[in-house]
C-alpha cells in the first residue's frame, strides 16, 4: 500500500516542481493541486491561491486536525546548476524549486489527508490545506483563510524536518529605531550628533539579555543588522536610523519584547509587525508522546513558519531537511518522500486530541 501511495505522491510532487510557484504567484500550483482533490471525488474549496479540502464526514461535535503546507517558493538563486524547474530525477534524489520547502511535506500530508479519510468511525475531522505566501509570511496565505477553516484543535505544519518534532518555533519581530540630534558643523563644537546618540542603544541591544532562557530555543536573541546616517563628512548627523532583528524564544511575546526594548532605548522604536510570535507545544501533548513512541526525536526549529500565524496548538514536522530550503540544486531524497508517508500515517492514525 506504501508503495502505490508513494507513487501517486511522486508523480503529484513532480508536477507542482514542474510548474513556477513564486510567493503570490501561485495560481497554477493551486490549480493543479484542486483538479487533483477534485479527481478524489471531493470538492475542493479555494481563497486566491489558497486550497483546502475537508473531510467527508466531518461532524462539529469532533476534533479537527489540519494538515498544512505550503506550495509557495523562493525565486531561484543564480547558483543552480540544473532547471529549478525541471523536476529532474536521478541517483536517488528529486531535483527541483520547491521540492524540499515545502512541496514533499504538502504532497505527503495530502496523500496522507485521503488514506485517512477512508477510515471508518473516525475519532477526528480532518483538513487538509495547501496555502499562499507562506516565504514571505503574506496576508493573502494562511491568515487569509483561518476563519473559514472553523475551530482547529490541533494543527500539523509541514516544513522539512527530517520527520523529528519541532516543538518550539522562534518567532520574529523586525524593528525600526531612529535617533534624533541637531545637526552642525564638524569642524566646531555644534550640533548633537545622533550616531552617537543611536550608539547608545545599540551597545544596549548587544549587550542586553532577556531573563527567561529556553530549553529548546535558548535565549532571545537580537542583532542591530543595518545602519544609516549622515549626508556629507563635514555635517554632524541630526538623525541615524537603525535596523533591529530579533529572535523570539517561546517564553515570550513579541508585545513583551517590543515593550522591553522601548523601555530600555531613548531612539524612537517601532516595529514593523507584532504578529509572528514563538510557538510551542507541551512534550506531554498526545501528539508529542505518540511520536516519541515512534522514535521521533523533539528539537526548537531556529526557522520561521506559517506556525507563527496559528492561533492554536500546533507540531512542526515534515519531509526533507531544512539545510536544503533555499540552496541551489534543492532536492529530497525519493525515500524520505515513502518515509515521511509511512511516518506520517502512523503519527495521524488514531490519534489522540
Amino acid at each position: 500500500m506504501i508503495n502505490k501511495l508513494y507513487q501517486e505522491a511522486l508523480e503529484l510532487l513532480k508536477k507542482l516542481v514542474s510548474t513556477p510557484s513564486l510567493s503570490k504567484e501561485e495560481n497554477l500550483t493551486a490549480d493543479i493541486l484542486a483538479d487533483f482533490i477534485h479527481q478524489k471525488g471531493y470538492t475542493p474549496q479555494r481563497h486566491l491561491n489558497n486550497v483546502w479540502v475537508v473531510s467527508k464526514d466531518f461532524s462539529a461535535d469532533k476534533p479537527t486536525i489540519l494538515l498544512n503546507s505550503h506550495h509557495d517558493t523562493v525565486k531561484p538563486n543564480a547558483g543552480w546548476t540544473l532547471e529549478p524547474y525541471q523536476a529532474l530525477e536521478k541517483e536517488g534524489k528529486l531535483y527541483g524549486l520547491g521540492s524540499n520547502d515545502a512541496g514533499a511535506s504538502l504532497i505527503a500530508l495530502l496523500i496522507v489527508f485521503f488514506e485517512l479519510d477512508k477510515e471508518s468511525n473516525k475519532t477526528h475531522n480532518f483538513i487538509w490545506a495547501g496555502t499562499a505566501e507562506e516565504e514571505i509570511s503574506g496576508a493573502n496565505g494562511i491568515a487569509s483563510i483561518l476563519d473559514k477553516l472553523g475551530k482547529i484543535d490541533l494543527g500539523i505544519v509541514g516544513e522539512p524536518t527530517q520527520m523529528q518534532m519541532a516543538v518550539a518555533e522562534r518567532g520574529l519581530v523586525v524593528m525600526d529605531g531612529i535617533a534624533y540630534g541637531k545637526a552642525g558643523h564638524a569642524a566646531r563644537e555644534e550640533g548633537d550628533n545622533a550616531i552617537y546618540k543611536a550608539m547608545k542603544d545599540i551597545e544596549w541591544i548587544r549587550t542586553y539579555q532577556f531573563s527567561q532562557v529556553s530549553d529548546m530555543l535558548g535565549k532571545v536573541k537580537m542583532s542591530v543588522t543595518q545602519i544609516e546616517a549622515g549626508t556629507q563628512h563635514n555635517v554632524v548627523p541630526d538623525v541615524c536610523k537603525f535596523v533591529v532583528d530579533v529572535r523570539v524564544n517561546e517564553l515570550y511575546s513579541n508585545q513583551e519584547v517590543f515593550e522591553t526594548i522601548q523601555a530600555h532605548t531613548e531612539s524612537e522604536i517601532k516595529a514593523r509587525s507584532l504578529r509572528l510570535n514563538s510557538s510551542r507545544i507541551d512534550l506531554e501533548h498526545p501528539i508529542v508522546q505518540k511520536g516519541e513512541s515512534l522514535g521521533m526525536s523533539t528539537y526548537g526549529s531556529p526557522t520561521l513558519s506559517d506556525q507563527a500565524l496559528m492561533p492554536f496548538t500546533t507540531l512542526k514536522i515534515g519531509v526533507g531537511d531544512s539545510a536544503r530550503s533555499h540552496t541551489a540544486d534543492e532536492f529530497i531524497y525519493l525515500k524520505e518522500l515513502e518515509e515521511g508517508i509511512t511516518l506520517y500515517l502512523r503519527l495521524l492514525d488514531e490519534v489522540e486530541e
